[in-house]
This record gives structure tokens, sequence and C-alpha cells, in this order.
């Protein structure tokens, strides 16, 4: 007898770390509802993914052994393998994961006085190609699944718990990867933080280089979750030079997009502007970037370069970047200098995994 008539027994098995709080309990019932187990045991399940956070199914306790077995074989609980781990002098933490098919995606946790964000990857790699983005030079190899996105988080809930490291209280889609070119996973994956593990949408922040329909599809839900572009320059010309997509969705279009989101319902736009020194800083760019700014009320946060493989840039001076945090404030323009975090450990987007992969194309032990 099948134990779950509606499911196939060719089917892969359901993550359940992929589905919504209303998608798993519905499976979670129908599947029990065959085995002829009663209806609470749906909601044990639920609570172990949702509050104990477990690692695997085996770790569910109060479910007898046997339903243990027989939920194997119908559904997976996606887990990441802490691939390494290197803590910064000045707290931050950052995280290699190896995934089950043996791709690397990274996240870092940022701790500050009053609050631990958590920078997660969206992709494993990314094809965006962005000149400044070590993320960018390791290439891309595929999109996550919601469950992976997830697993991130609940990883490192765990892992601040055992550590007696401050909770995580922000979630930034920022790590490895463009958000908004793997929509279908992110927007399940926001709505599982949001409604199954209770992070605010306010709390939670989409990074994009700029992906027009992404943009509009985040306006659009009713959830006030936050958006940042990243700008990096005021002109189009410039702005190419940098970003490849600004070919494709040029910044008067990205523009366009942004007051939709910003006419949709209050969620603050954040402007991500990397300081590279002679390519980007010119102090006659600040009057340009602060009208952008101000069409959309957006928050500037400059921030110095990261120097990354293969790229010889270097970060813009302190003079400078003060520079454009006074001109912007000058102009009406709420701006902040994001302060440089985990320079000693790779902690920069993509870095970690960048120089994994070279060391293991050198054969060098990771």
């Amino acid at each position: 007898e099948n134990p779950c008539p509606h499911r196939m027994s060719s089917e892969p098995p359901l993550d359940l770390l992929s589905l919504t709080p209303e998608a798993l309990g519905a499976a979670l019932g129908e599947y029990f509802a065959a085995r002829r187990q009663p209806s609470y045991r749906a909601a044990q399940v639920k609570r172990w993914v949702y509050e104990g956070l477990v690692p695997s199914i085996d770790d569910m306790t109060d479910l007898p052994v046997s339903e243990r077995v027989a939920l194997k074989e119908h559904f997976t609980l996606s887990e990441p393998e802490e691939a390494r781990v290197e803590i910064s002098s000045d707290g931050t933490v950052k995280h290699l994961w190896r995934l089950s098919d043996g791709e690397l995606i990274e996240s870092v946790l940022i701790p500050t006085d009053k609050r631990t964000t958590l920078c997660i990857s969206s992709q494993a790699g990314c094809a965006m190609g962005c000149t400044f983005c070590a993320t960018g030079w390791g290439g891309f190899d595929r999109q996550l699944t919601s469950g992976e996105i997830v697993s991130q988080y609940r990883a490192s809930r765990r892992w601040v718990k055992e550590h007696d490291q401050a909770p995580i209280t922000n979630i930034v889609y920022m790590g490895m990867g463009e958000p908004l070119s793997n929509r279908q996973a992110v927007h399940a994956s926001l709505s599982i933080l949001n409604t199954g593990y209770g992070v605010g949408a306010r709390r939670i922040t989409v990074s994009t280089v700029g992906v027009v329909p992404g943009i509009l599809e985040l306006a659009a839900r009713p959830e006030q979750f936050r958006l940042a572009l990243s700008l990096h320059a005021p002109h189009t010309d410039l702005r190419a030079s940098l970003i490849p997509l600004e070919k494709r969705y040029p910044l008067p279009e990205v523009l366009d997009a942004l007051r939709e989101f910003e006419q949709a319902g209050g969620q603050r736009i954040t402007f991500e502007y990397t300081m590279i020194r002679d390519v980007n800083d010119d102090p006659m760019l600040i009057p340009a970037l602060a009208d952008l700014a101000r069409e959309v009320r957006a928050f500037v946060n400059l921030i110095p370069f990261n120097p990354i493989p293969n790229q010889d840039w270097k970060p813009s001076s302190p003079s400078r970047i003060r520079e454009f945090a006074e001109g912007l404030k000058s102009r009406g323009v709420e701006a902040a200098v994001r302060e440089t975090r985990g320079r000693d450990i790779d902690a920069a987007c993509g870095q970690l995994r960048a120089h994994t992969l070279v060391q293991i194309d050198r054969g060098t032990p990771t």
C-alpha cells in the first residue's frame, strides 16, 4: 500500500524547507492522513522546522522512529554542510557552506551594538559580471532553491546560539548572486522567512543591480520588504562600465521601477555606492547622485571598495568618501559610510568562495 497515494513513487522527495508554511501544512496533512496518523503529526513536524530548527528529520524526536523513517522517503530537509568558517577580529563571521551537490555558497554574520545582520546568498555564483565584485569573478553555477536560501538562516541561527552570539535581527539578500534573477525561489524564501520564522518584512532587505521586472514584482507584494539598489554610478555610461546589466535596464527605467516601489507602501530604498578610487569618486558626481536619491527618497550607503582577485582597483581615500557623504547631506540626502567589516577574513561578497576555488584549482587543501 502506497503510504501517500497522491504522490508517485518516482517523484523526488519534497524539501520541507522549500515550502511556504501554508503549503507545508497542506502537504504534511495529506501525507499523515494517508498514513492514518493523527492530524497533530503535521503540527509536530512544522514545529521542528520553524521553532526547533533541527538539521535533519532524524532529530524530530517526538515522532516515532517508524514515522521518521517513513517521512524521509517522501520529504527531505536540505541543510548545508559547514565547509569553512572564519571569524574576524571585529566579530564578523563568514560561513562557506557546501550544498548537497558540492556547490559552495557564502553567508556572513555582521554584529553591531544593537543588532546582528545576516547576509545570505541567492545563487551559487553570479552571472551579472559586475567588475568590482568577487562573486562575478567566480562565475555562475546555478540558482539556489528557496530551501537552500532559508537553510542559511536556520544554520546561522543555530551557530549564533551555540557560540553565545547575539541573535539575528536583520536579513539582507546581499550575498552571492542577483536575487531578482532567481525570483521564484527568492519570493518563496521571503514568505517562508516572514511567516514561518517570524522575521519582520521591514527587517528583510533585497538587493539588486537593477532587474526591473523583479523590482516591480517586489513592489506588488503586500509585505513591506526593503529594497537596496546597487547603484555605484549616477550616470548611465559610467554605470554600464561597472554593471553590464545597465545596458539592458538603463537607469531611467530602473528609476521608474523604484518610484513604483516607493509609492507602493513606504518601504525604504537604499542606494549602495561602492567608492572606487579614480573610477566613480569624482566630486563632480555628487550632485547627480543626490538628484537620483531625492527622486525616490533613497538613503545612500557609501562603501569603501574591497579588493578582489584579478582587479587592481583601490578604495577611495577616507577624505574623498567623507566629501561624498557631506556633499549628499548638504543636498538633503541621508547618507552614511559603511564601516568596512571582516577585511581580515575575506568577508566581502564572494571573496572567500573565490579564494577557495583558486585553492581547489591549484590542488591546495581548503
